[in-house]
């Protein structure tokens, strides 16, 4: 039923009027994509939790830098994890009238604070140990416990990583994009950060792992130190990326240039409409995204019309793209033909 055909009694106002025209999958969807990153983030961090432990023990045993290093590594991720969960819990929060574009936004603030801990708590600490230990040297002790820790340790991570490799690569496939191409583009920063984290972390052990044999066969304790500041410049190249990323999503970041195309081709493609001049679009949480647009329609058009019309646009636009929640369409002058395309993100 069309806005024209509705009684004006049964219009929903406030809140209520900016929920979709039409259900669809999209909440089981998002639901489901929402406890998948749970789980990645849950495995993660247990993981990491059990990693740095181990790697702490290792290291005191052995005397080794890199392995400390390792561990604080491993902890960072840990508290990582702890922030991306409250991430993921607080971002789906229901809209209310303080907040009526809803919470996702929170998701990303969460996300920054965890990347700049990895900065902090692993990648300032591992350079710091480094510099300390070629400076001063180190004692060393029994290698075969950072061995044995080293390959436990690759298992675990490497285990945590196909979860979200596997994740990615099903997100990229349903979005006809690369692994590399989604990662870039994701707003769901979630599983970008278990991702980047669980690739750096096995870079970080095979670091770890050289600097630790190359200490062993020439007894020189600076290869361990390298290693550790290895490790620290790793974990702030991963921290600098997912920072970024999550400033740009805090700030309001369009959505992917492909995706702006196709939103300004379905409004132009409406009948009554000649021109769309200008489609603004902002990612508001993981899941969900605002579209904004002037939308120049005929002159010889009803009041009705131009209402009946924007409502299918609305239910055209979410039946392409289930992650688009609000949509605000403003009359105005134009010339035909002439529409905002290549606007968005280009990646």
């Amino acid at each position: 039923m069309t806005t024209a055909e509705t009684p004006d009694e049964q219009l929903p106002v406030g809140l209520a009027g900016a929920e979709p025209l039409s259900p669809s999958d999209s909440p089981q969807e998002s639901e489901g994509s929402q406890n998948e990153s749970v789980g990645t983030v849950v495995i993660a961090g247990l993981a990491n939790l059990a990693i740095a432990v181990a790697k702490l023990f290792a290291g005191l045993v052995s005397g080794s830098a890199a392995m400390v290093s390792e561990s604080a590594h491993s902890l960072a991720d840990t508290v990582t994890e702890v922030f991306l969960f409250v991430a993921l819990r607080r971002g789906v929060r229901p809209a209310d009238e303080e907040h009526p574009f809803g919470y996702g936004k929170e998701s990303f603030v969460w996300a920054f604070i965890a990347a700049v801990f990895t900065f902090v708590g692993g990648a300032g600490f591992s350079i710091y140990h480094g510099i300390e230990t070629i400076v001063h040297g180190e004692e060393m002790g029994a290698f075969v416990w950072s061995y044995v820790v080293l390959a436990v340790s690759f298992v675990a991570e490497g285990t945590s990583f196909l979860r979200a490799r596997r994740q990615v690569a099903g997100a990229s496939r349903r979005w006809g994009v690369s692994p590399s191409r989604f990662l870039r583009l994701t707003p769901d920063t979630t599983v970008k950060a278990v991702y980047f984290e669980d690739s750096a972390a096995l870079v970080g052990l095979v670091l770890a792992g050289a600097g630790l044999a190359l200490t062993e066969l020439t007894g020189n304790a600076v290869w361990d130190g390298v290693a550790s500041i290895a490790i620290g410049v790793l974990l702030f190249l991963v921290a600098a990326i997912l920072a970024r990323t999550n400033a740009s999503l805090l700030v309001g970041r369009a959505v992917p240039r492909r995706v702006h195309n196709q939103i300004a081709a379905d409004l132009a493609s409406i009948p009554i409409v000649d021109a769309v001049p200008t489609l603004l679009t902002m990612q508001l949480g993981p899941g969900d995204v605002l579209v904004a647009a002037k939308v120049d329609f005929r002159d010889d058009v009803t009041g009705g019309e131009i209402e009946a019309a924007s409502d299918e646009a609305e239910r055209r636009l979410r039946a392409r793209f289930p992650g688009i929640r609000y949509v605000f369409l403003d009359p105005t002058r134009g010339t035909a033909g002439r529409n905002h395309v290549d606007g968005g993100v280009d990646l």
